[in-house]
C-alpha cells in the first residue's frame, strides 16, 4: 500500500535582507533627520546672524524696538561765519514721560504727593494726581511729557509701586530768538503721527523725518507675536541734517534790530531779507510778531506761523521805482540825466496821479525823480519806453512769481493788472502800486541792480548732509541776465544819491556809499481805496556800491508814530548796514 507523505505546512516567511543590499525604509528616515537637522541649521543661521539685530531688540526690551523702528530726526543748523562753528536751530533731546499703572499703587496719597513734589505740582494738581492714582483698576494713567531727564531720574529712583518713566524723544529748538517763522516747529498731524509744519520743519519735513523702520513677525490666532515664528526688522534709517545759508551773526542783529524797530513805532508787525548779492544765498530773514517755536501751542493766531517775508504780500511803493528807472535805462529810452517836466501830477486815461507832495517842480532828471521820489517821472519813463517794454522788464525782475525758496507757504505777488486795458495800470505800476510783492521778491529784483544785472535764484539750504555720508551742495542758480552791467553801475550810482541827497538819508552808514530807495505805501481797504490812517514803510538797497556785500529789504507795518519809510524804515536799514560793513570787515572807501 502505497503511502502519501503530507507536506508539512509553512508559515509565511519574510526574506531575510540581502546582505549587500539596503533597507529603503531606512534611508528614508536618515534623509528625513538629515532634511530635518538641516532646516533647524538653518532656521539657527537665520536666527542668530541675519535676524539677531530683531532678536536683540526684542530681548532688550520695547525702547530697543522703537530705536530699531523709528529714525533720529534731522538737525537744522546754521553756521558762525567768523569762527566757522555750527549751531543747531532744531535738535533732538532726550526727556522722560511720567505715566503710572494705578491698579499698582498701594499708596495714592503719598505716591502723589512724592510725584508731585518732583514735578513741581501745586496742591490742586498734587490733589488731582491723587485721584487718578486712587483707581484699582484702572491700568494706565499718563501724569507728564517732556520732564527734565533729571527729574526722571530722581522719580525713578523714589521706585514707588506703579510709578514708571521711560524716556521721551523731543525736539528742542535752542535758539527761539534766530526765528520761529524761519524754522517752523515739529507738530502733530490728523492721524497722530508727528510732523514739521512751516519754515524749514515743514518744507523739508521728509528729508529731516527720514525713514521709519519696519517689524515683520507671525501671530496667533489671538494677534500676538509667535516667539519662534518667523520675524525681521528692517532698521530705521535717520533723517539728514540740513545746513542753512542763514548767518548766525546776522541773523541775530537783524531779528533784534527789527523787534527794536516795531516796538519804537508801535507798529503792527515788520520783517527784513538779506541775501548775497553774488550768489542769492540768504543771509538773514526775519518777521515779527514771531513765535517761540519750543512752545508753539501758546500761539493764539495760526497767522503768526506764516513768515511774513515770504506770506505776506503789499503794494510795496516808491521801492519799486529803481525797476522802472533800470528798465527806461536799459533800453535806451531814458538816461539818468533826461528830464521832464514836473507838474505835480499827471492824468493818465480818466484819471489824475499826483505825487505825495504834488507841488510842481518843473524840469527834472531822472535822478532827481528817484531822490524826491516823483510818481510823475516813473509814468514818464514807462510811457517813453513803451507800455509792453515795461510790462516785459516787470516780468524778468522776477515779479508775479514765487521765488521756490525751500519755505512753506511761499505767496507769489500779483501783477495781473497789467493785463488789463487801460494804461492806468501800467502807470500805478510804475510806481508800485496796484501790484503786490513780497519782502522777498523785493530783494530778488535788487540783485541784478547789485550784481552787475543778474536775477540770482534766492535760497536758503546750503546743504542737505545724508547719515550715510553724503552731501548734497546747494549750488547758487542764474536765472537770467535781465539788465546790463552799464545800467546796473548806473542805477546803483542814482539810489546813492538818494540815500546823499534824497529821502534815503538816515540810512547813511558813516565812510561808505550805500545805494536804497524809500518806500511809503498805501494800504488797500478791502471794500476798496486805500486807508487813510494806515502805511507800510519800506527801504530796499545795497552796500557799499562799488563792491556789493550784501542786498537787504526792511518793512514796517503800520507805524502809529510816522507815517513816512525815511523815519521808520530808512533808520532800521542803515542800522543793520553798519552792523554789516563792520561783521565783513570793509574797509572804509570815504572820509568818516
Amino acid at each position: 500500500m502505497n503511502q502519501v507523505h503530507a507536506q508539512p505546512r509553512r508559515e509565511w516567511q519574510r526574506p531575510l535582507p540581502s546582505r549587500t543590499g539596503r533597507d529603503w525604509r531606512l534611508e528614508t528616515f536618515r534623509l528625513g533627520l538629515l532634511f530635518f537637522a538641516s532646516v533647524i541649521a538653518v532656521r539657527l543661521l537665520v536666527l542668530q546672524v541675519f535676524d539677531h539685530d530683531a532678536y536683540a531688540a526684542l530681548a532688550e526690551g520695547q525702547h530697543a524696538m522703537f530705536r530699531q523702528l523709528y529714525p533720529e530726526r534731522g538737525r537744522i543748523l546754521v553756521r558762525d561765519y567768523k569762527d566757522g562753528a555750527v549751531v543747531p536751530l532744531a535738535m533732538n533731546q532726550t526727556l522722560a514721560f511720567v505715566y503710572a499703572e494705578p491698579r499698582l499703587v498701594k499708596d495714592p496719597k503719598a505716591a502723589a504727593a512724592a510725584v508731585g513734589k518732583e514735578l513741581g505740582f501745586d496742591q490742586e494738581k498734587t490733589e488731582e494726581l491723587r485721584k487718578k492714582l486712587d483707581q484699582p483698576k484702572d491700568p494706565y494713567e499718563p501724569i507728564e511729557h517732556r520732564v527734565a531727564a533729571e527729574t526722571g531720574d530722581r522719580i525713578r529712583a523714589l521706585a514707588l509701586p506703579g510709578i514708571r518713566v521711560s524716556d521721551e524723544r523731543a525736539r528742542l529748538y535752542p535758539e527761539p530768538s534766530l526765528g520761529g517763522q524761519l524754522i517752523g516747529f515739529l507738530g502733530f498731524a490728523s492721524d497722530g503721527s508727528q510732523k514739521g509744519k512751516y519754515g524749514i520743519e515743514g518744507n523739508l519735513d521728509e528729508v529731516l523725518a527720514g525713514t521709519t523702520g519696519t517689524l515683520r513677525s507671525e501671530k496667533d490666532i489671538s494677534g500676538r507675536l509667535i516667539a519662534v515664528g518667523d520675524r525681521s526688522v528692517e532698521p530705521a534709517v535717520n533723517g539728514a541734517d540740513v545746513l542753512l545759508t542763514i548767518d548766525r551773526a546776522i541773523q541775530y542783529a537783524a531779528c533784534t534790530s527789527l523787534q527794536k524797530a516795531v516796538t519804537k513805532h508801535r507798529a503792527d508787525g515788520g520783517s527784513v531779507v538779506i541775501l548775497n548779492p553774488d550768489t542769492g544765498a540768504v543771509l538773514a530773514m526775519c518777521g515779527t510778531p514771531d513765535f517761540d517755536p519750543n512752545d508753539y501751542r501758546s500761539v493764539g493766531d495760526v497767522s503768526t506761523f506764516n513768515n511774513p517775508a515770504i506770506f505776506a504780500t503789499y503794494e510795496p511803493g516808491s521801492i519799486f521805482k529803481p525797476v522802472t528807472v533800470a528798465a527806461g535805462i536799459d533800453v535806451g529810452a531814458i538816461g539818468p540825466n533826461t528830464t521832464f517836466e514836473d507838474k505835480g501830477e499827471v492824468k493818465v486815461d480818466d484819471r489824475v496821479i499826483k505825487n505825495s507832495d504834488p507841488t510842481p517842480r518843473g524840469i527834472q532828471t531822472m535822478t532827481q525823480a528817484l531822490d524826491e521820489s516823483l510818481n510823475t517821472g516813473m509814468v514818464f519813463a514807462m510811457r517813453t519806453m513803451g507800455r509792453s517794454t515795461f510790462v516785459d522788464y516787470v516780468k524778468r525782475f522776477g515779479f508775479g512769481e514765487k521765488t521756490g525758496i525751500t519755505l512753506d507757504t511761499e505767496q507769489g505777488g500779483d501783477i495781473r493788472p497789467l493785463e488789463r486795458k487801460g494804461e492806468i495800470f501800467a502807470a500805478t505800476t510804475s510806481f508800485g502800486q496796484g501790484m503786490t510783492s513780497t519782502v522777498l521778491q523785493m530783494a530778488a529784483a535788487y540783485l541784478p541792480l547789485a550784481n552787475g544785472g543778474i536775477l540770482k535764484k534766492p535760497y536758503i539750504v546750503d546743504e542737505i548732509r545724508y547719515p550715510d555720508g553724503r552731501v548734497e551742495k546747494t549750488a547758487p542758480t542764474d536765472i537770467r541776465r535781465v539788465i546790463e552791467t552799464k545800467t546796473s553801475r548806473l542805477v546803483g550810482a542814482m539810489l546813492v544819491s538818494v540815500v546823499e541827497n534824497g529821502h534815503g538819508k538816515q540810512a547813511k552808514v558813516p565812510g561808505y556809499y550805500i545805494a536804497g530807495k524809500t518806500g511809503t505805501a498805501q494800504v488797500p481797504k478791502p471794500t476798496g481805496g486805500y486807508d487813510a490812517d494806515k502805511t507800510i514803510g519800506s527801504f530796499a538797497g545795497f552796500g557799499p556800491v562799488e563792491k556789493p556785500r550784501f542786498v537787504m529789504v526792511v518793512r514796517i507795518d503800520n507805524p502809529k508814530d510816522v507815517k513816512w519809510a525815511e523815519s521808520t524804515a530808512a533808520p532800521l536799514f542803515g542800522e543793520i548796514a553798519a552792523f554789516l560793513v563792520k561783521y565783513f570787515e570793509i574797509p572804509p572807501t570815504r572820509p568818516l
